[in-house]
């Protein structure tokens, strides 16, 4: 199937029985204070999941800054995934992985590691690939960039419509990516996001704490459908 055969439009908002969540993606530098800076902004308890996103170093000095997040993570009960690499998440016993579409196959990191991983992949704007992610049983799909961010800048603007298409013909979850702030969180929500991927909203605040709880009413704001 391709990207012509779905007219996402033509689909109602989900009917949404609980609130989104948050997936926090982590900064570049997760070094010196950050450990607290994430403690406090997985204290409101609406951050399901942090993804360790560090693009530079080796897998040793990733491990190794990775093991008070990863704790800190464990303790709140929110799922700690590695960005791109499926041999880190393997040595530091991750939750899961999150993949490029560059990044590897669903099936292989699977059988890596192992039946209780979260493997997600991003999609972007395309529905084939969001079906071919599916297929290959991954328990999230990422869909994005939404809004400009100089996060992963990306040319991609899916319509919020993708969520509702892709919430009403499947089960797994949908994830929004992209220059998400608690501004412009609301109509991916009511579009149907399971979860909204937030990074710099977040962590170029002050109070990470006080900035997670910003996004709030969006994750509630079905309620109001």
């Amino acid at each position: 199937m391709d990207d012509d055969e779905y007219d996402p439009i033509a689909f109602p908002p989900p009917e949404r029985t609980e609130p989104a969540k948050l997936y926090l993606i982590g900064p570049q530098d997760v070094g010196g204070k950050f450990p607290d800076r994430l403690k406090a902004a997985l204290e409101p308890g609406i951050a399901a999941a942090f993804q360790l996103r560090v693009k530079d170093g080796d897998d040793h000095a990733l491990a190794r800054l990775a093991e008070p997040l990863q704790r800190i993570c464990a303790d709140a009960d929110v799922a700690f995934i590695v960005n791109d690499s499926m041999s880190l998440a393997k040595r530091l016993g991750a939750d899961g992985v999150h993949l490029g579409q560059s990044d590897g196959d669903i099936r292989e990191a699977r059988a890596l590691l192992g039946p209780g991983a979260q493997i997600g992949k991003s999609c972007y704007d395309s529905r084939h690939l969001a079906m071919e992610a599916g297929e290959a049983c991954a328990d999230y799909v990422g869909f994005g960039a939404f809004y400009p961010t100089t996060t992963k800048p990306s040319h991609y603007r899916p319509d919020p419509s993708i969520l509702t298409w892709w919430s009403a013909v499947f089960e797994i979850p949908c994830v929004a990516i992209g220059g998400i702030t608690a501004d412009n969180a609301t109509p991916l929500v009511k579009a149907g996001a399971d979860f909204l991927a937030v990074c710099q909203a977040v962590w170029s605040a002050e109070d990470s704490r006080a900035a997670v709880l910003r996004f709030e009413a969006a994750l509630n704001s079905f309620h109001d459908a």
